[in-house]
C-alpha cells in the first residue's frame, strides 16, 4: 500500500514537473514572437510594391517579391557614405575610448592617492544626471570651438563614459593584488603591468566594452543630426530619416524598410556571433566593490 503510495507521488511530480516545463517553453514562444514580429514585419515589408503596403488590409507575405527594394535603398540614401562615415566615427571614438576607459580605470582599481574614492563616487553620481541636460551646454562648447559639422564634434564629446570605468575598475579589482605587489618587488613599471597582466586577464569586458560602445555610435541619433547633419558627415541613422521622401511629400516606406534592414544586420550579426563575450564581460565585473 505504501509503495503504491510513493508511485502516485512520485507520478503526480513528474506530471507537475512537465507541466510547469510545458508552462515555461508556452510562455518563451509567446515571448519570443511577439519580440520577433517586428523583424518579420520589417524584412516583408521591405519586399513588398508600395501598392501592396498601402493597402487597407495588410498582407503578411508579399504578393510579388521585390528584391530591387534593396539596390533602390542603397542608391538613394547613398548607404555607402553613410556607412563610411558612421564606420570613421565608431572605429576611432571606440579606440580612444577604450584608451581612456582602461588608464582611468586602473588608476581606481590600483594606485593609490588621495581623495580617490571620493573622486570615484563622484564619477558614479554623474550616472544619474539624464545625458539630455548637457545637450544645450555641450552645443554651445562645440559652437564656440567651431567644430559643427566635422568629425571631431561626433567623436570628442563621448569619449568618456562612466559606466565603462565603473564596469573595468570592478573587472580589474576581482585580480589578485599579489599579482601587482609581487610585479611591483620585480621591478615591473605600472604602465607594464597595466598593459601585460591585467588588459590580457580582463580582456572579455574590454571585448563587451568594444562591442557596446560600437553599437552605440552606430545607433546614435539626436547629437549627430544637431552638431553634423550635412552631406560629408551625415551618420547612418539620421541618413535614413527623409531620403525616401519624394518631391511630392509621400514616402516610398517599403525602400525604406529595405535601408532599415540594411542597416540593422551588421548590428544584429554583430549580437549573435559575439553575444558570448558580452554576457561574459559584464557576468564578470560587478562582484567585488
Amino acid at each position: 500500500m505504501q509503495a503504491k503510495n510513493m508511485q502516485k507521488v512520485s507520478l503526480s511530480q513528474k506530471i507537475g514537473k512537465a507541466f510547469s516545463i510545458s508552462l515555461n517553453y508556452i510562455f518563451l514562444i509567446v515571448m519570443a514572437l511577439i519580440v520577433l514580429f517586428p523583424f518579420y514585419w520589417m524584412i516583408i515589408s521591405s519586399l513588398k510594391s508600395l501598392d501592396e503596403y498601402r493597402m487597407s488590409t495588410p498582407t503578411f507575405w508579399p504578393q510579388v517579391i521585390l528584391w530591387s527594394n534593396y539596390l533602390d535603398a542603397f542608391t538613394t540614401a547613398n548607404l555607402g557614405r553613410l556607412f563610411i562615415n558612421t564606420m570613421i566615427v565608431g572605429l576611432v571614438s571606440t579606440l580612444l575610448s577604450l584608451v581612456i576607459t582602461i588608464l582611468t580605470a586602473f588608476a581606481f582599481a590600483r594606485l593609490e592617492f588621495k581623495g580617490k574614492e571620493t573622486l570615484f563616487a563622484l564619477l558614479l553620481a554623474t550616472m544619474m544626471i539624464p545625458g539630455e541636460l548637457f545637450t544645450i551646454t555641450n552645443y554651445s562648447t562645440v559652437t564656440s570651438l567651431g567644430w559643427i559639422n566635422t568629425y571631431t564634434v561626433l567623436i570628442v564629446p563621448f569619449l568618456v563614459s562612466v559606466f565603462y570605468i565603473y564596469l573595468l575598475r570592478q573587472n580589474f579589482l576581482q585580480i589578485p593584488n599579489e599579482l601587482y605587489l609581487a610585479a611591483k618587488v620585480d621591478g615591473t613599471s605600472d604602465w607594464k603591468y597595466l598593459w601585460k597582466v591585467m588588459v590580457p586577464l580582463s580582456l572579455p569586458t574590454l571585448i563587451s566594452i568594444t562591442i557596446l560602445k560600437m553599437m552605440g555610435a552606430w545607433n546614435s541619433y539626436i547629437w549627430p543630426r544637431l552638431v553634423a547633419n550635412d552631406e560629408a558627415h551625415r551618420m547612418i541613422t539620421n541618413g535614413l530619416r527623409n531620403a525616401f521622401t519624394e518631391t511630392s511629400g509621400d514616402v516610398n516606406y517599403p525602400v525604406q524598410m529595405a535601408a532599415v534592414a540594411l542597416v540593422s544586420l551588421p548590428l544584429f550579426l554583430v549580437f549573435v556571433f559575439l553575444r558570448k563575450y558580452i554576457m561574459s564581460g559584464v557576468s564578470r565585473s560587478g562582484i567585488k566593490g
